[in-house]
């Protein structure tokens, strides 16, 4: 996506987190056991990033074609209230949550990697994605991160956004000294 601002001028506007999970906060890789069971693999550096978010009351919001209960336990675990697994219609949960927080699109920074989030990435204020997302959500992010999918994409954009609004450093050294 292009215009004339840089991606960071509009990291300083969000209040809001709203990922996708496979291909997001996985890699996008599913193991299938004999017994049918679909494992992912989240990265503990983004997990990190996740808590420390809503640490600082930034809105987090997990929105996702998927319905794996592990997934929804292990975000759940991190803090996260707002999960949406099996949501076809990601442009109606996005306004839905939306209205009910009554947050504005323009604060929302959505992280996407695929076609079924072209639609609702359309729609808020700051589309990104990871590396390896589809040449079509590339084309629309304003940012793209340097990481990949499930290997640090969602601390990448995390860690910016607190950075820019100079929340990211203020209770570590209290807290890990």
């Amino acid at each position: 996506m292009n215009d004339d601002k840089s991606y960071k001028e509009y990291l300083a506007d969000i209040t809001t987190f709203i990922f996708d999970v496979d291909g997001v906060l996985t890699d996008g890789t599913i193991t299938v056991t004999t017994d049918g069971e679909m494992l992912r693999t989240m990265n503990i550096k983004d997990g990190f990033a996740l808590k420390t978010a809503i640490d600082n009351g930034f809105n987090l919001c997990i929105i996702s074609g998927g319905s794996n209960e592990g997934v929804r336990k292990r975000l759940a675990g991190l803090g996260i209230k707002d999960i949406f697994l099996g949501a076809h219609n990601k442009i109606e949960q996005l306004e839905t949550y939306l209205d009910q927080k009554n947050i504005s699109k323009s604060q929302v920074l959505y992280m996407g990697d695929d076609i079924p989030d072209y639609p609702v990435m359309t729609l808020v204020g700051m589309p990104c994605c990871p590396q390896d997302a589809v040449a079509e959500i590339k084309a629309i992010s304003k940012y793209i991160s340097h990481k990949n999918g499930g290997k640090g994409a969602v601390r990448d954009v995390i860690e910016q956004v607190l950075k820019v609004q100079n929340k990211w450093n203020k209770n570590f050294s209290a807290k890990y000294d």
